[in-house]
Parts: structure tokens; sequence; C-alpha cells
């Protein structure tokens, strides 16, 4: 079954009016059995595959994939089956936790800048600078674990020169070469509060579960108030955030991924030529190899 998906639909442009529920978090199921899903997944999957191997040849562009979402949101479970074809040498994984020392003594675009994909690689940002306006704006203790100077934390437009920042440091990557692609997997109240069940009921994913998963949670309307403003300010043509309906994790990876087709084959990557002056020479290493 050929997937019928306009994925613009999930794309948030950014503008004053922009509000989450305007996006769902449930649409109808993209695929009609278990084995389909799998099928459509595998399909795109391996079209990513091949792309990848281009994009490492090819070594002229870097892609930069930002993941953002409510705990359980399910931004794991999308890395690891969406990118389930691509070679491991060709992507780089980083999830931001609590910044080191070494890390709180530079400016907080430091520790993401050196974890930036290299020219011909992917690289997953599961969390990001984002946490820099999100859980760092809802917690004041980040900011004062920041170090910075009391004439700068608190000057007016703070809060507004932090997204500037942003928006120029992603700008300044997409002029070097940087293609940048933000998901917001968007989950329910209700969903998450099965999802975060599951882990209490199943002793396999007790590990997951945080006493600070139920803290977060009682700020639910702060923290979609503050991904809201995230959109508005931050989604641009040159990084768009991608609203991502979370409540069916097999829907929300076929999303996701057909978001990267139709986003990532338009780049312009493909193998070396080789010229006629190479290939004489090659044929000529191919006779001393017969020999």
């Amino acid at each position: 079954m050929a997937m019928d998906l306009d994925t613009r639909r999930f794309r948030a442009d950014a503008a004053d009016d922009v509000q989450i529920s305007d996006f769902p978090t449930t649409i109808d199921e993209l695929y009609e059995s278990k084995k389909d899903y799998k099928k459509l997944l595998a399909r795109n999957v391996k079209t990513l595959g091949r792309f990848q191997r281009k994009l490492y040849a090819h070594d002229r562009y870097a892609v930069l994939l930002v993941f953002q979402g409510m705990d359980a949101s399910g931004k794991d479970g999308a890395v690891r089956h969406v990118f389930s074809g691509v070679n491991p040498q060709g992507v780089q994984v980083f999830s931001f936790k609590q910044p080191s020392s070494e890390e709180l003594d530079h400016d907080y675009l430091w520790r993401i800048h050196r974890r930036m994909p290299e020219r011909g690689k992917l690289g997953i940002f599961n969390r990001s600078h984002y946490e820099e306006v999100l859980i760092a704006r809802q917690e004041p203790g980040v900011i004062e674990g920041q170090r910075l100077p009391a004439e700068l934390r608190n000057r007016p437009l703070f809060w507004e020169e932090r997204y500037q920042d942003i928006v120029l440091f992603e700008d300044y990557l997409h002029r070097n070469g940087t293609v940048i692609l933000k998901f917001y997997l968007h989950l329910s109240y209700e969903e998450q509060r099965k999802r975060l069940l599951s882990r209490i009921d199943n002793p396999n994913k007790n590990w997951k579960f945080a006493d600070s998963d139920l803290e977060v949670r009682g700020e639910w309307d702060d923290y979609e108030s503050l991904y809201e403003e995230c959109l508005r300010r931050t989604s641009k043509a040159s990084a768009p955030w991608y609203v991502v309906p979370a409540d069916d994790k097999r829907n929300a990876r076929l999303i996701i991924s057909q978001i990267l087709v139709n986003e990532l084959t338009r780049l312009p990557v493909s193998f070396p030529e080789v010229s006629d002056e190479r290939r004489v020479k090659l044929q000529q290493m191919r006779r001393q190899l017969d020999a």
C-alpha cells in the first residue's frame, strides 16, 4: 500500500498566532496492519539508507535532525526505528543532559556546536539547544548554574535574545552547508499518563521512570506554552519545525520518515564522478590484479 501523506500539514510556520492546539496529537492510521506498517517504514528506511551513502560520498552537506517532546513522547523509539537502515559510521546521536562543569565554563551553545555533524554525516540531537529556552526558562536554578554575570542575567530582553541567538546560530549553520530539520513529537496528556503507567507496571521499563517525570507533568501547560513560543520564534524556512502527532508511535515514525524522505532527497548529492583518466588507471590496476 502506498502511503498517501502530505507532510506539509505538519510544518509549523513562524507566526504570532501559532498554537500547539492547532496541531493534532493523533490522526487516522496510515497503515492497515502491523505488517503494512513495517512494509511502509522499511521502504522509507531503505530510501534514507541510500541517501546517507550518497551524502557521505558527496561530502559537502551535513544534516542535523533535532527531536524534542514531552517525556514518553517516543523520541528514542523514533530514532531507533527510522534510522535502522543507516550506516553507523555516517550518523552521530547525542542526547544533552545536565551540563558538565567544563560546559558551564563556556557559553551555552558551546557544547552544542562541538557536537555538530561533520560534512557527509547525519547528526541526531535527542533533546538539544532548545532545552535552553524550555527547562532553563521553567526552572530558574538552571540559569543560576550557568554562572552568568548578574547584569547580563537580569537583562529585560534576556529570553528574547536567546531566541535570537538560536535563530542566528542555525542560520549560520545553514549558510555553511548544514541542513536542519526539527521535530516536536506532540503527545496528549492522557497518552503520556498511559505510557508513564506502563513504565511502572512493566519491570523491564522501570528504569525509564524518573521522579522528575511527574514533576514536569505537573507543569504540562507551562511547557506547552514554551514549546508554542519556540515554534513562533524559531521555525524558519532554513530550519523548520514539524509538529508530529505522537499518540500513535507507528504513525509518528511513518510521518517522520516520510518528511525526511521528502526533504533530504531534494538535496543535490551524488557519488563522485570518475574522470576518463582515472578510469584508464583503474583498468591498469585491474589487469595487475588479474595477473
